[in-house]
């Protein structure tokens, strides 16, 4: 939430303490507004006991999958146990670590929530959600089991779960961007320094990237919402992060939050202000990410009503957005490709009106198994709803042993769809992710690789695919062209040369790099005279062999009157289709013979003296043949 812009209307604090169970029936649940998203239960302010609610996160217990929600408050944060999703538990608030402040922010990592605030001097609490498997006497009050003081106020925090790193944005070190801190010890945090890119960063998303682009898989990639414009950085190296681009878009408000689809492909963003400034009805901008050092804008899309997103979430094919005054708004971004997303359900925790301003839904979390959807709302707390035409199976990812071929470059791309073609769902399989798909000459082999599979709610499962990485290319081998030679001087042979180090032969492949050509004949081979095929190959690591030829004609060398006959013939047209004719201008020809590339015989003519004579050659195949005049001047011709 934009800090200067916010407008809190507390009067309308809902007065219920805890609303049970209560379908959409009709367009409402209860007092709310719905379409196909049923309440499950609610805690308002006053159960917490705190002016206003903001942020909300979710912990599942890895050890029984029990489910908890984590909201953040004016004056701390709460946990709610929502196992029972229609009768939770409160269990309990962290107190904010200095003063009340309206912004609060909680990621999780290890089983640790880190909340950070705009609070003055707050810096980063760190709490040990395992504690909340046993709450004594429930609603407690809690106490942090770590504390980082190395900033102080934050407006948000990311977390990498992958890489074990929290990014606090929004304080005062680094200009405002991400502040590089090593949670791998959840309760020891180690600064390693920050990135004050070139603006404030007032949200962000951090990945392993395994997005479309080759160029930056397995990077740590941070995509920034930084007021009026999204950056790409590269901060996987962190002494050392690295501008990728940048991007704006027309119209801007204020750049808010933004997150990717799951195949990172497209960047969903919110712009907080331009409902407010310039009067659209909600709008997200949609950019197309396929390649992160030319990003580009996909398209807009704008809702129904005019009231203001704040933060968005992708899951599956659902987009599930809160709007403030509109609630819980959820996507079909199936069709995203196509520049299509359409609203498909919502559950409004406001119902007093759409309008644009800054009360009501602040954020959602979508990421529990068990379908279930935490909305923390500014002026009603906590609200946990559902879909009512939901699904919560997984699919049965099922793979199979697949082969990847490298390219002329040495690169292939394993298709994870091809991959994991036997998987199923219920509802039937959205999506295919893979992120070590993309290998070089330096795989081949037999390696496996991890496909994750997932359906339109996000349900997902994971095979194991071998994979079979092979250069099937044969090495690239040029030869000189077609060449006519004379007897060495004073000798009746011609020695063929090496073409290979006198550098006429050449090989590359796509993965050897030293590579050895043989010839055939050798080097050294006298030959008399005669057509000859002069043979190169190549044989590369994986045993595939490249080969060229060329045609030697070796000829023996002409007397005087072989030299008069020469210097006064022509044979034309060369290439011919149909007709050839000959011509000696200074003897007679007294025979004619033309043979094939083979060295066979395919035309014979002896007859007197004549100095002209034409040859039907059309029903010749296509190719290389010699005429020879006398038996002693041969000319090449080609048959087209």
């Amino acid at each position: 939430m934009k800090k200067t812009l916010l407008t809190l209307a507390f009067s309308l604090t809902s007065t219920i303490a805890l609303l049970a169970q209560t379908p959409c029936t009709g367009g409402n649940a209860g007092p709310y507004p719905c379409n196909g998203y049923d309440l499950q239960s609610q805690f308002d302010l006053n159960v917490l006991n705190a002016g206003a609610g903001n942020d909300s996160w979710g912990w599942t217990d890895p050890t029984n999958g029990d489910e908890y929600a984590i909201v953040g408050l004016s004056n701390g944060t709460v946990f709610i146990d929502i196992t029972n999703p229609t009768n939770p538990t409160y269990l309990g608030k962290l107190p904010t670590h200095t003063s009340n402040s309206t912004w609060r922010d909680i990621k999780v990592y290890n089983n640790h929530a880190f909340i950070v605030s705009e609070a003055g001097g707050h810096g980063m609490q760190v709490f040990d959600l395992t504690r909340l498997r046993n709450v004594p006497s429930p609603p407690t009050t809690f106490t942090e089991d770590a504390h980082f003081n190395g900033f102080g106020s934050a407006h948000n925090i990311v977390i990498n779960e992958d890489t074990g790193y929290a990014y606090p944005v929004g304080a005062a070190p680094f200009n405002g961007g991400p502040i590089f801190i090593n949670i791998q010890d959840p309760l020891n945090p180690v600064e390693e320094g920050g990135y004050s890119m070139d603006a404030y960063s007032h949200d962000a998303q951090i990945v392993t990237y395994c997005g479309p682009d080759q160029d930056y898989n397995g990077r740590e990639i941070l995509i920034g919402s930084n007021e009026d414009e999204v950056i790409i950085a590269d901060i996987t190296d962190k002494a050392n992060p690295v501008n990728i681009s940048s991007i704006s878009y027309s119209d801007v408000g204020y750049t808010h939050q933004g997150w990717f689809t799951e195949d990172q492909r497209f960047f969903i963003l919110g712009d907080e202000t331009d409902e407010l400034n310039l009067g659209f009805n909600t709008r997200t901008v949609v950019f197309d990410f396929n390649d992160l050092d030319n990003p580009s804008l996909a398209f807009e899309y704008s809702g129904p009503s005019s009231a203001i997103d704040h933060n968005g979430y992708t899951k599956g094919e659902k987009f599930y957005l809160s709007s403030y005054r509109a609630g819980l708004r959820v996507l079909d971004v199936s069709d995203i490709e196509n520049g299509n997303m359409t609203e498909e359900g919502f559950f409004d925790s406001y119902p007093n009106n759409d309008n644009a301003s800054f009360s009501g839904a602040w954020s959602v979390y979508p990421y529990f198994e068990s379908g279930n959807i935490v909305i923390s709302d500014i002026n009603r707390g906590f609200l946990l709803v559902k879909a009512q035409n939901g699904d919560t199976t997984k699919p049965v990812a099922s793979c199979v042993t697949t082969t990847v071929e490298l390219d002329a470059a040495g690169n292939g791309e394993l298709n994870p769809q091809e991959a994991a073609n036997g998987s199923t769902d219920d509802v039937g399989i959205a999506g295919y992710l893979a992120c070590d798909r993309f290998f070089d000459c330096t795989d081949i082999g037999t390696t496996t690789v991890e496909i994750e599979v997932y359906d339109a709610f996000g349900n997902r499962d994971t095979c194991t695919a071998t994979v079979e990485v092979v250069d099937n290319l044969a090495p690239a081998i040029t030869c000189p062209a077609d060449e006519e030679v004379m007897y060495d001087a004073g000798q009746t042979f011609y020695t063929v040369p090496d073409y290979i180090a006198a550098g006429e032969v050449t090989a590359t492949d796509n993965c050897t790099t030293s590579l050895t050509i043989t010839q055939d004949p050798p080097a050294g081979t006298q030959l008399t005279a005669g057509n000859y095929n002069i043979v190169f190959e190549s044989t590369d690591n994986s045993s595939n062999v490249g080969s060229c030829s060329f045609q030697l004609a070796v000829e023996v060398p002409l007397s005087v009157a072989e030299n008069t006959l020469e210097a006064g013939l022509d044979v034309f047209p060369n290439p011919t289709a149909d007709l050839l004719n000959i011509t000696s201008k200074n003897s007679d020809m007294h025979t004619i013979s033309v043979v094939d590339i083979t060295g066979k015989t395919v035309y014979l003519q002896e007859t007197a003296a004549i100095t002209t004579a034409t040859l039907d050659v059309s029903t010749y195949s296509k190719g290389v043949y010699f005429v020879t005049i006398n038996n002693t001047v041969t000319k090449k011709i080609i048959k087209k």
